[in-house]
C-alpha cells in the first residue's frame, strides 16, 4: 500500500500531546511493513496568550488555582516516566503563545523534518524549561534540524504563514476538535487523547487495511 496519512492535532505546550507522540511512536515501531506519512498539525491551546508569552506560575494559578498545580505536575511527572519522558515543570518560567512555533514546524514538513522538530520542541520546553516563544529558540531548532536558520527568521520575523497556521488552527475546531492530542489516521480514523498504544496500533492496522 501507499503510505499510511496520520494527521496529528497537538500543541508543543501540551504535557499530552508529548505523552501521545511518544506512543504513536511506540505504535508505528510495531507495525512492521507500513511506511508512514505523518503530518502535525496546529492548535493553540490559548491562542490569548500575547508574543512575549506570560509568565507561567502565574498563568497557571490563574488557569488551575495554586492549590491544584502540584498534583497536576506529579500525574503528569508520573505518566511521563512511564514513557521515558522527562517533565521538568519547575524549570519553565513562561507561557509562550506557540503560533511561531506552529509556523515553524509547518514549515520542517517540506524539509521531511517535522518529527526531529517537534520532538525538540517538546524536550525544549518541559524537560528544559526553554521559552520556545522566543524566536531566537526556535531558529536554533531550525539549524539543529537542518533547516536554514537565517530563512527561518527571515519567515519569522515578515509574518509568513501566520494566516495559514490560523486558519488551520479554525479549522480542526470547526472539525469537532475540541482537545489535543487528536489523531487522525487515513483521512477516516480519529482517536482523541493520549490513548493506549494498543489504541493507536488498532487505528493504524484499521486505517490500512482499507
Amino acid at each position: 500500500m501507499d503510505k499510511l496519512e496520520i494527521d496529528v492535532v497537538s500543541d508543543v505546550v501540551c504535557p499530552w500531546c508529548y505523552l501521545g507522540k511518544r506512543k504513536l511512536d511506540a505504535a508505528i515501531a510495531q507495525a512492521p511493513g507500513l511506511t508512514f506519512d505523518i503530518r502535525w498539525r496546529p492548535f493553540q491551546l490559548d491562542p490569548t496568550i500575547p508574543p512575549e508569552g506570560l509568565d507561567r506560575h502565574e498563568y497557571m494559578a490563574r488557569k488551575f488555582g495554586p492549590e491544584k498545580i502540584a498534583a497536576i505536575h506529579e500525574r503528569l511527572t508520573d505518566a511521563g516516566r512511564e514513557e521515558g519522558l522527562t517533565f521538568n515543570f519547575s524549570a519553565i518560567k513562561r507561557s509562550p503563545n506557540t503560533l511561531d512555533a506552529h509556523r515553524l514546524i509547518r514549515w520542517s514538513h517540506a524539509k521531511d523534518k517535522q518529527a526531529q522538530v517537534v520532538e525538540r520542541l517538546f524536550a525544549l520546553y518541559f524537560s528544559e524549561g526553554a521559552d520556545i516563544g522566543d524566536r531566537d529558540v526556535l531558529v536554533q531548532v531550525a539549524d539543529e534540524a537542518g533547516l536554514d536558520g537565517a530563512l527561518v527568521r527571515r519567515l519569522l520575523t515578515d509574518g509568513t504563514d501566520t494566516g495559514s497556521v490560523r486558519e488551520e488552527v479554525a479549522t480542526a475546531a470547526r472539525m469537532g476538535v475540541s482537545g489535543v492530542p487528536f489523531f487522525i489516521f487515513g483521512g477516516k480514523y480519529a482517536v482523541s487523547g493520549a490513548q493506549p498504544v494498543d489504541a493507536l496500533l488498532g487505528a493504524i492496522w484499521k486505517a490500512a487495511s482499507e
